[in-house]
């Protein structure tokens, strides 16, 4: 198990654009900002959440995951600087790990070229009778494993 100066390292390891061929965009909104006049850190979930959404649809869904129900059940936010509107911010998404019933995201948000925040988001596969964690199947696993991104350092 990694220690947790060695999680926030492979989390950092997203920082760079290279890492990432799927984005979203967002564009920041007034109402975004917090009293300080920079973009709350609640707002950057929210742009994650934008962010896998949108990968989920485009790329696990047709690779066999259907309507599968996906839940969050961890999220990992590291804050690495200040953004602020007007602007856009551009959110990679890739796959870290594939796991039994989970698959862990890698994510970045970019903003004026720069890396705004990263993220290590956790989500599993729930049984829709039970609402309880259940395998993904076979075909889905094989399918998102081929899309697993080996990202430096992690």
């Amino acid at each position: 198990m990694a220690t947790p100066g060695q999680d926030r390292e492979l989390r950092r390891s997203l920082a760079d654009r290279a890492n990432f061929a799927v984005w979203n965009t967002d564009t920041l909104r007034l109402s975004d900002l917090d009293y300080q006049g920079h973009v709350n850190n609640a707002i950057h979930a929210v742009l994650f959440t934008n962010g896998r959404y949108h990968f989920i649809q485009r790329h696990v869904r047709p690779r066999g995951a259907g309507d599968m129900p996906l839940a969050l059940v961890r999220i990992t936010i590291e804050y690495l600087r200040e953004m602020h509107h007007p602007g856009e911010v551009e959110c990679g998404t890739l796959i870290r790990r594939v796991g039994r019933s989970s698959v862990t995201f890698g994510q970045a948000l970019f903003n004026d070229g720069k890396c705004a925040a990263v993220a290590e988001a956790v989500m599993v596969l729930l049984d829709p009778g039970t609402r309880r964690p259940t395998p993904l199947s076979r075909k889905v696993v094989t399918q998102l494993q081929s899309m697993v991104c080996a990202v430096p350092g992690g």
